[in-house]
């Protein structure tokens, strides 16, 4: 009779078509009111020796039954996985659909077209931590104790950062110190990279992008600093006769230094880029500092160089008509659709920064 019931219970476990219908044979065979259970529910009535032989018996049905439930049950999830792969199979050759296509963030476009021009100038990229030490966001830069620049209202400090005060850098100026530290002249880099300081309005971030120049041989000098910002602003804003003006100006780590504007117009509430006799202040430059190179290892008397510096956010709104500072950051993917750029636009002085 177990042998009749076994063949029974099997073909119904092989016939079973899908996993809910293998489920109903379990149920019908070993649940709690299943056929085998039944069958363990009789062993009461039998004499100890029958009891032993039957009981056994009936573990043994019992577990081949499970066993052969388990492997249909991999066979029958084996196939559904294999049915579902085909039916949800997506061709990657196929075009990407529109309203899925993804847009390259304006910062990073910027920052692309920026590194581009420069890299035509001998510009070799270089960058460094977010978090520094105040030697190398400070001091090494000729800042003084107690400049404002110090405080707590602008810079974010870490906290229980040991013997070293650390920070969040508040420029991207540090990159040039470390670069000053591990090379020697000549030196020609660019410094783009993330900045921090406490301030939020439409104009100010508490994070934002900087990026900055250095260049220290020999023979440099405070022309060859206005002729490389006079190429650069044409190159990027796309204005061949863009008039720049330097004004003095005082930083810590550069002497002489100056605030460069570029030429505008501000009639009707529209600003517009060129000869137009208005003017809109956009970086700061200078020549290094000895006191600068002379913490960095650098013969004073034998090299100098030149620094500039400027926001990347800031640039980006003046060329591409952003109004808020702030959209940047809120992740609107209806701005970023409407200012963003194709994956590929790449940023090329030979076909155009911008397509």
């Amino acid at each position: 009779m177990l042998d009749a019931l076994k063949d029974e219970l099997l073909s119904q476990v092989n016939a079973a078509a899908d996993l809910s219908a293998l489920d109903e044979v379990r149920v019908s065979a070993l649940g709690k009111k299943g056929r085998i259970t039944g069958f363990m529910k009789e062993l009461g009535n039998l004499t100890p020796d029958e009891r032993k032989e039957r009981g056994q018996a009936l573990n043994a049905l019992k577990d081949e039954i499970a066993a052969a439930i388990d492997v249909r049950k991999a066979d029958l999830a084996a196939a559904h996985l294999k049915a579902r792969l085909e039916a949800e199979r997506v061709d990657v050759t196929l075009p990407v659909r529109p309203e899925t296509e993804g847009r390259i963030h304006p910062i990073s476009q910027t920052m692309d077209e920026m590194i581009a021009i420069f890299a035509e100038m001998g510009f070799s990229v270089a960058e460094g931590p977010d978090i520094e030490d105040d030697f190398h966001n400070f001091t090494a830069l000729n800042f003084p104790p107690g400049h404002p620049a110090r405080d707590m209202h602008d810079t974010f400090y870490l906290p229980d950062s040991g013997d070293k005060k650390m920070l969040l850098r508040t420029h991207t100026s540090p990159v040039q110190v470390r670069t000053m530290l591990n090379n020697k002249p000549p030196i020609r880099i660019i410094a783009p990279g993330r900045t921090y300081r406490s301030d939020y309005d439409m104009t100010h971030t508490p994070m934002f992008h900087q990026i900055e120049g250095l260049v220290i041989d020999e023979a440099t000098n405070m022309g060859h600093l206005k002729g490389c910002l006079v190429e650069f602003c044409r190159a990027f804003f796309d204005v061949d006769d863009l008039p720049l003006r330097f004004r003095p100006s005082f930083f810590p780590f550069t002497e002489p230094s100056a605030e460069v504007d570029i030429g505008c117009s501000r009639k009707g509430g529209e600003l517009k880029l060129g000869n137009y006799g208005d003017w809109l202040e956009i970086l700061g430059c200078g020549m290094v500092h000895p006191n600068v190179l002379e913490a960095c290892g650098i013969d004073s008397t034998r090299y100098q160089g030149f620094a500039f510096g400027m926001g990347v956010e800031r640039v980006a709104m003046l060329k591409y008509g952003i109004p808020d500072l702030r959209t940047f950051f809120e992740a609107d993917l209806r701005w970023l659709k409407h200012y963003g750029f194709a994956a590929l636009d790449i940023p090329n002085i030979a076909h155009g920064l911008t397509r």
